[in-house]
């Protein structure tokens, strides 16, 4: 079986996407075989667009899995919470489907990689948040970050949520793009290493720039560390 890590972010529109479609861009590289998977996507009908842009950013065409829903098994038009976006649609987000399609692809891949929706506490019915379910699965976490305003409360509630819970934190992704401040930027780099290591995380901190960085340069995203996995 798979690992499977969850990609999650200290809010919406921090990252998490481009950060999940480049982590797997670049274990693809290294000869890994690697999926992406999304939890519950809002805000758009068919093929969960994360998924979509995912494979944009591998390289790759959409895969069976994308087109029978295994990536990603709830899919709802109203943009808004999960929970609430279900509702809307007379559905109900059970977190035993979302299980069973991560161990069918877990089955297939050496890496599993599970974004989230929104951040920790997004809930996913009107019981089980984002947070409860990884804690409930014993899952890793990668959190996205930057250096932006808001950022610093943010990341520092996160990380405490995950050490009150148990979840193992693997390091922190930590979105660059549009920073304008580098004074901040090394401020808040230095801060939140220093969290995780009081809550004993691992430290590692990659910085992601914005996507038209690595396609000019061509190269890869610098993060084979969150995985403990040796550029070949």
């Amino acid at each position: 079986m798979g690992t499977v890590t969850c990609i999650s972010g200290i809010d919406t529109d921090i990252g998490k996407t481009v950060a999940t479609g480049l982590l797997a861009k670049a274990l693809g590289a290294q000869k890994r075989t690697v999926v992406t998977q999304k939890i519950a996507q809002t805000g758009c009908a068919g093929i969960a667009e994360d998924i979509v842009q995912h494979r944009q950013l591998m390289g790759i065409d959409l895969i069976p899995e994308d087109i029978s829903g295994v990536t990603c098994s709830f899919v709802f038009e109203k943009a808004c919470s999960p929970h609430l976006a279900a509702e809307l649609s007379g559905s109900h987000i059970d977190p035993a489907v979302i299980t069973a399609a991560t161990r069918q692809l877990a089955a297939e891949y050496e890496h599993v990689l599970l974004e989230g929706a929104g951040g920790l506490m997004v809930p996913l019915n009107r019981r089980v948040t984002f947070l409860d379910y990884i804690e409930e699965q014993g899952y890793p976490l990668i959190l996205v970050t930057s250096p932006r305003l808001g950022s610093i409360n943010h990341t520092l509630s996160a990380l405490e949520l995950a050490k009150e819970r148990g979840i193992a934190v693997k390091g922190l992704v930590y979105n660059r793009y549009d920073v304008s401040d580098t004074i901040i930027c090394e401020d808040s780099r230095q801060l939140f290493i220093r969290q995780l290591q009081k809550y004993s995380f691992s430290d590692v901190l990659v910085d992601m720039e914005d996507v038209s960085y690595y396609q000019k340069n061509e190269i890869e995203f610098d993060c084979l560390r969150l995985f403990d996995v040796k550029r070949s």
